[in-house]
């Protein structure tokens, strides 16, 4: 079950499938909601499960950017193969998945507004013409229109969860390329972790208890400005969380999509059941 956020709307709305455009805003009536809400059957899972870099829509008053179809297919523009890993695992655990419908390249979700990398005009050589001396106006638009919704949408699900006592882990999916800069990278998954490392530790132990190559921080470096929805949603709240990092030419098939949502349904209750054990229940 998919269900679209309407910007216009409060959180909590029914669904919706399309929006109504704002007078001089960047998306149009043909554009895309920003956020997708997938799964949720659960409705006491303690998973909360969010991705930030699922979509490849581009506004259309964009143009595509400026930047070619075989671009934006490439990781630059998303992380591929996370949406069939989060859809499937929030099938399998029942829990409710949140999706940024965007293209990184029009902004990314991840990042601070005004960030350096929100709105790139390069990215690992390719080129965004339209990033290009974007003007703040501009930007302010990407910023009102995609990232706050989406993050408003977290916000309330987030907020919903402790009004009615549940608890929850934030389970921030990402993927990575697996050459970067021309250097491969040797790991499977990456576990970031920052200020509170506990539950992250406990999940990379189990992956690489499972048998796998798994980054400590690798291959990024979770810190106060590199990330947002980490740092926002999970630190500031007090949130069990991980972000998660799945080299993509291991879910670029369905096939690999499934296999890491079925290995990661069966990790994540076996941590937070670790996690219940040394540190005491989350409220």
């Amino acid at each position: 079950m998919t269900r679209l956020y309407n910007p216009l709307t409060a959180p909590d709305a029914a669904d919706v499938n399309d929006h109504a455009p704002k007078p001089g805003g960047l998306l149009g009536g043909q554009d895309p909601a920003p956020v997708a809400v997938h799964g949720g059957a659960d409705a006491r899972s303690p998973f909360l499960l969010v991705s930030d870099h699922a979509g490849q829509a581009i506004p259309g008053d964009l143009d595509d950017l400026g930047v070619t179809e075989a671009d934006r297919r490439r990781h630059i523009g998303w992380d591929i193969g996370i949406d069939g890993v989060g859809r499937k695992l929030a099938r399998i655990l029942g829990s409710l998945l949140i999706e940024q419908v965007y293209s990184r390249l029009v902004i990314d979700c991840n990042r601070a507004p005004g960030h350096p990398t929100a709105i790139v005009s390069i990215s690992d050589g390719t080129e965004v013409p339209a990033n290009i001396g974007l003007s703040a106006a501009d930007a302010s638009l990407r910023t009102a229109e995609i990232f706050d919704p989406y993050h408003a949408r977290i916000g309330a699900e987030l907020d919903r969860r402790s009004a009615v006592g549940l608890e929850t882990f934030l389970i921030a999916l990402h993927s990575f390329t697996p050459k970067m800069g021309g250097v491969e990278r040797p790991w499977q998954a990456g576990v970031l972790h920052n200020h509170d490392p506990r539950f992250g530790r406990i999940v990379l132990d189990a992956l690489r208890a499972d048998g796998l190559t798994v980054g400590d921080n690798e291959p990024y470096v979770l810190t106060d400005t590199s990330d947002y929805t980490v740092p926002m949603h999970g630190e500031k709240r007090g949130v069990p969380h991980i972000e998660l990092e799945i080299r993509q030419d291991l879910i670029e098939s369905e096939a690999g999509q499934g296999e890491w949502a079925e290995r990661l349904a069966r990790i994540l209750p076996a941590a937070r059941a670790r996690y219940h054990a040394q540190y005491g229940a989350h409220a």
